[in-house]
């Protein structure tokens, strides 16, 4: 073979070559990943997560006197207005050292703590009211376990965000859980079967660390509604169904959910000024903390010694309502760790602090699609104080010092 015709072949050969990744690239951008591709790192596509898009103006002189159905909190007519075509969002987000500081949790209406194995800590986060005005970047998701499923199912099919969950066969084996409830291609967006762009790993999420893969998953809250609500059918209502021939228009979130009650703001009723609690001993980086602030009437929280912060914003943390409730803990169960707490068909006790006081409560919640009921000491409805509202899931024999 002549030196002319080997150049020849070699040209063809870079030329085919570079017309055949260009193709697949573009497939690759056009095409919906599968489950296995959505682990690739696609930030470079949305990659600056702090700079949440603009969704709503609000004018100054707007009054806020819209009650949030979640935590009571005052809002303007222009939000409720955008709130009441969305259903809530129930997040997880993860808790470990490598995941800090997470994004969103300073617009989550509220939130439920618990530990998902081995002393480690998560979050479901509950976003609707407090995430209208800007897309809000949620960061990092994780799995999903059975008692967070267990505390979602109380808000009417929300739309449930994760990245797969516990599967052990058994009683901690939520994935199959929510398959027979229903729950899969509907209301619940599993990343695994969701994907990119809804969801995307950004390896840059905190500038200037490496993290591991499983730290990395991101998404935001219009890109969680938006998803539902056009491939799903899942607005403030359930999708629209045909019965016997005839549409039928799905039910509002709303209907039959009984929220829970609220009051104003009050002088401080008490001098507690700092809380703290630990979910298992020896597991400091996960031990709670919370300071009063009696200006603000507010609770600032930290965790493992540091003030917790949200990266969207850089700011700390704070509630009006930190509750600490107390339910039956088991595990770890199986091989993979798996916790389990009693939530459904159980009742309990509960510690709310708000107002500068301590004040004892009781919890029942009587079955999984049922919300939790706060009652107090006499037997009443308890009332929380309008704003965010942070409830840590302990054991029963949890210490608590305040």
């Amino acid at each position: 073979m002549t030196k002319k015709s080997l150049l020849l072949l070699l040209i063809l050969y870079v030329a085919s070559t570079a017309i055949s990744f260009g193709g697949f690239s573009l497939m690759n951008k056009a095409a919906a990943p599968s489950d296995s591709q959505a682990q690739i790192d696609q930030s470079g596509s949305d990659s600056d997560q702090s700079a949440a898009g603009k969704l709503l103006t609000l004018q100054p002189s707007e009054a806020k006197d819209q009650v949030c159905p979640l935590n009571g909190q005052l809002f303007t007519n222009t939000e409720k207005t955008a709130w009441e075509k969305k259903r809530p969002l129930v997040v997880m987000i993860e808790n470990t050292p490598d995941a800090r500081p997470q994004s969103g949790l300073t617009n989550a209406d509220v939130v439920f703590e618990a530990m998902a194995e081995g002393g480690i800590t998560r979050f479901a986060a509950l976003f609707y009211c407090n995430s209208q005005v800007n897309d809000v970047a949620l960061a990092p998701i994780r799995s999903a376990r059975q008692y967070y499923w267990e505390i979602a199912s109380g808000f009417n099919y929300p739309l449930y965000a994760h990245v797969g969950g516990a599967n052990t066969p058994g009683p901690a084996d939520v994935l199959s859980h929510i398959g027979d409830a229903g729950w899969n291609g509907q209301n619940d967006l599993n990343q695994f079967s969701v994907g990119f762009p809804t969801f995307l790993r950004d390896y840059n999420r905190i500038p200037g660390r490496v993290v591991a893969t499983e730290h990395t998953m991101v998404t935001s809250t219009e890109k969680l509604w938006t998803y539902a609500a056009q491939k799903r059918g899942w607005t403030n209502l359930s999708p629209t169904k045909t019965v016997a021939g005839k549409k039928v228009v799905g039910t509002d979130w709303k209907a039959g959910y009984i929220p829970w009650q609220f009051q104003d703001t009050v002088a401080a009723a008490g001098q507690v000024k700092t809380i703290s609690f630990a979910f298992w001993d020896g597991f400091d980086q996960y031990a709670v903390k919370w300071d009063y602030d009696t200006a603000k009437n507010s609770y600032k929280r930290s965790e493992g010694g540091e003030a917790h912060t949200d990266l969207n914003n850089s700011q700390q943390i704070e509630v009006k309502n930190a509750v600490v409730l107390f339910a039956e803990e088991k595990g770890p169960i199986d091989t993979e760790k798996h916790m389990l707490y009693t939530l459904s068909g159980a009742t309990g006790e509960a510690l709310v602090f708000q107002n500068g006081a301590a004040i004892k409560a009781n919890w029942v919640k009587k079955e999984r699609e049922v919300n939790f009921v706060f009652t107090d000491d006499k037997g009443k409805a308890f009332k929380f104080v309008r704003g965010p509202i942070w409830i840590s899931v302990v054991g029963k024999k949890t210490s608590i010092t305040y």
